[in-house]
């Protein structure tokens, strides 16, 4: 009998260099023992090294590979096991791997799908809460209990998210720590090494408290994306039994409430919102930038426009539309009536995207991955400000609100439905204009781009009475 013994529960390159060797010798799954624990001087413990057969050697699909590497943090012991035996079997069944209803394939599959959904939900529950140390720099720390052994295959993601801040998450496994430069790990935890709770928690409440929207309430669906178990570490969950009680009182509340009596309330959540995007690492795009640009504008604002992404004056500035293309785009909205003030401005992508040309910053368009990272800040901005017309300056605006391609020259002018029952209407980008050389096409273009601002006027005008 052979025992190999790994480092740790989630050492896939131990077990790989393991798996090798017993493979190399023909060594069958029945005859290994799998533990965890101190590293040896010898990784087959008191016995030799396995004598690999000569001349053996032997490739793997690369899907198997990536299998492995998932469903060795399941929390299941026979985890090792299982996926050696599969190894063995694809010695002499190499296309076992894609027959999906072998019950030993579909058993790791099954458990590669939990530990992905075990990641997802520590990168979507975590809550980080602040250090109270006098006079010491600000460091944040969480606590979580995750299913599968998943924190140092996770650490990368929080390293990237939030690299400009220090912090710890504590779990019952173990710990991980960032610097602010690296990451390093340390033993377990428990619930009491970790904070209770800080300031910043009752402005996310607020926020959270705002957002929810009872005339859309599916408590089972709610649950199954958010299940109990993880409740108890999340500040935001004490207030969902209060918030699914009142459900139906606040529905009719909505119907009745104005702008103006819940105003208070979204200003608090659009600046915790605000706050939130200025650590945003969704996309690469953060990396060269030098800010996020979010939105402004009043938060009871019933117009809200969104252009494509800022440009370099709005990346140095941290505002929207203050360039040659915002410039011309308040002009625009002059001679439509419309006082720039009273709407709502921001862009479907936060960061500027750019190639660098010796000293100068060339605009490059936004692709679909980074337009689609960045939807779910317009639809948070959409959800606090509640506009009834919403314009989509270019394509890229108009991809991110209605969520698929479409052109000017077959949406301009017409109203699209959106998912939550305002009207979108689809026009140029005013950086358009300022690329026409023709001077009398570009008078005929700026002219058909103040008569859509005016349609709006009226469209809006009509929409709220």
């Amino acid at each position: 009998m052979r025992v190999a013994t790994l480092a740790t529960e989630d050492d896939f390159d131990g077990w790989r260099d393991a798996a090798r060797s017993l493979a190399l010798a023909r060594i069958a799954p029945a005859d290994i023992v799998w533990q965890v624990g101190e590293t040896p001087a010898d990784l087959f413990g008191d016995e030799a090294e396995p004598d690999a057969q000569p001349g053996a050697r032997f490739n793997v699909p690369r899907a198997f590979v990536d299998l492995a590497r998932t469903a060795i943090l399941h929390r299941d012991p026979e985890r090792f096991a299982l996926l050696y035996t599969l190894l063995v079997r694809l010695l002499t069944e190499p296309r076992l791997i894609d027959d999906h209803a072998d019950p030993l394939v579909r058993r790791l599959e099954e458990m590669a799908k939990a530990v992905r959904r075990d990641m997802h939900k520590m990168r979507a529950f975590v809550r980080f809460r602040e250090l109270d140390e006098a006079g010491a720099a600000p460091r944040y720390v969480a606590w979580f209990e995750p299913e599968h052994h998943i924190v140092r295959a996770n650490a990368d993601f929080f390293a990237r998210r939030f690299a400009g801040m220090a912090w710890s998450i504590l779990t019952p496994d173990l710990s991980v720590h960032w610097d602010g430069e690296a990451l390093s790990f340390g033993p377990a935890a428990t619930r009491a090494d970790a904070p209770a709770g800080d300031p910043l928690e009752e402005t996310w409440k607020t926020y959270y408290a705002s957002i929810f929207n009872p005339a859309r309430l599916k408590v089972g669906a709610m649950t199954k994306e958010m299940p109990k178990k993880y409740w108890k570490n999340m500040p935001e969950t004490a207030l969902v039994a209060g918030l699914i009680a009142g459900a139906q009182a606040r529905e009719s509340g909505m119907v009745e409430a104005s702008h103006a009596e819940i105003g208070g309330n979204a200003r608090i959540a659009w600046e915790a919102l605000r706050e939130e995007a200025a650590g945003c690492t969704r996309c690469p795009l953060y990396k060269p930038a030098t800010q996020t640009v979010f939105g402004e504008g009043p938060v009871d604002a019933s117009l809200m426009f969104v252009g494509e992404q800022p440009g370099d004056q709005e990346d140095l500035a941290g505002r929207p539309f203050i360039g040659p293309a915002g410039q011309l785009f308040d002009r625009a909205l002059a001679a439509a009536g419309i006082d720039r003030g009273t709407t709502y401005v921001t862009n479907a992508v936060k960061h500027f995207k750019f190639e660098p040309r010796g000293k100068r910053r060339i605009h490059a368009k936004p692709g679909g991955p980074e337009i689609d990272a960045c939807r779910w800040w317009i639809e948070q901005e959409r959800v606090l400000i509640r506009p009834p017309l919403t314009v989509a300056l270019g394509a890229t605006a108009a991809r991110s609100l209605l969520g698929k391609v479409v052109t000017i020259s077959a949406t301009r002018g017409r109203a699209q439905t959106l998912a939550d029952g305002g009207e979108c209407w689809v026009t140029v980008h005013p950086s358009f204009l300022l690329r026409i050389q023709d001077k009398a096409q570009a008078d005929d273009e700026y002219g058909r781009f103040v008569e859509d601002l005016t349609a709006v006027k009226q469209r809006l005008a009509a929409l709220t009475g």
